[in-house]
């Protein structure tokens, strides 16, 4: 026993420090994070956990409703009156509708072609040329597609031209005979070609204004030209007269006797220039009012003669070879 309790007493002593140390070293709790949404602490609380202020965001921006139909292909028809006020123009138009910009080749793009009365086609919202043709006559103009339905007419100015000839009011031409050419001027004062190789009483639409009109009878020099007057919505009639004759030719050895055959036949001017040449027994042409010379060869021979042209009949002038 009297050795028990001084060995009590040294355990006592060891233990005494790390009694202490636990009664000086408290645990610190970890901080509380209050999330927005959740309550704060009480009044009156202990204080040990801290409340944390809540995480503020950005407001997001309300998205504004779309438009309908923003970028889609919106409805378009389009329509071509001859003059203000006319009637839409029933048939024979073609449509053209191209885009703004140039391709990589430089031209605009065709997007949509017609040939209705009234086209019906869908493009997106934008700015397009459209182009429209009737007959000879035509237009241009900006189309501007909006959001829902675009309704477009567009006015030609046009009218129409009907061209005939004859040599006078009693005397007329075959019809095969006659062609017809329709120029219009140019920034320079140029004639520029508008309808080419046109037949007498065809009817030719086109933008109202004057043309320069030139009537070709045969394949000489019997040539008609004029200024012609279009106005909007209306037919002109126009009728070109010739100072001209029809003129057959013939070698014979006797007045009303029988065409030579083989004949080398050459007509000139009064100037001297090549007017007609021919190889046959009976030719025929149209010449202008004027003085020529025909010349016929059969062979090594030449025969000629001098005759005058006046506006009228068919003539035939007759070579002889007996006055040689």
């Amino acid at each position: 026993m009297r050795y028990f309790r001084p060995i009590f007493l040294i355990l006592v002593v060891m233990l005494l420090p790390f009694s202490a140390f636990a009664q000086v070293i408290e645990p610190k709790p970890h901080p509380r994070i209050d999330r927005a949404g959740q309550q704060a602490p009480a009044p009156g609380d202990t204080g040990m956990f801290e409340p944390v202020a809540p995480i503020q965001t950005a407001p997001q921006p309300t998205p504004e409703p779309a438009l309908p139909g923003v970028g889609a292909d919106q409805p378009v028809s389009i329509s071509a009156q001859i003059k203000e006020g006319g009637p839409i123009i029933p048939n024979g138009l073609v449509w053209r509708v191209f885009g703004k910009t140039t391709d990589e080749t430089g031209k605009l793009p065709l997007l949509f072609r017609s040939e209705a009365a009234t086209a019906s086609f869908s493009l997106p919202p934008g700015e397009y040329v459209v182009h429209v043709s009737y007959g000879r006559a035509q237009s241009t103009d900006t189309l501007s597609v909006e959001i829902g339905p675009n309704i477009k007419s567009i006015i030609l100015e046009a009218g129409a031209l009907r061209l005939r000839s004859a040599v006078t009011a009693e005397i007329n031409i075959p019809p095969n005979q006659l062609k017809f050419d329709i120029f219009t001027e140019g920034l320079d004062g140029e004639s520029i070609p508008v309808a080419l190789d046109i037949d007498q009483n065809t009817m030719i639409q086109l933008n109202a204004g004057t043309f320069k009109v030139v009537s070709r009878w045969g394949e000489q020099n019997a040539i008609v030209r004029a200024d012609i007057r279009v106005e909007p919505g209306e037919v002109t009639e126009a009728t070109l007269f010739h100072k001209a004759a029809q003129v057959a030719l013939s070698l014979v050895s006797k007045a009303g006797g029988e065409a030579i055959a083989d004949v080398d036949w050459k007509v000139q001017d009064s100037e001297g220039e090549n007017i007609y040449t021919h190889f046959g027994a009976f030719p025929s042409t149209v010449l202008a009012e004027g003085d020529y010379v025909v010349f016929a060869q059969t062979g090594d021979t030449v025969y000629n003669r001098q005759f005058q042209v006046r506006a009228g009949r068919p003539i035939t002038i007759e070579v002889l070879t007996t006055v040689y």
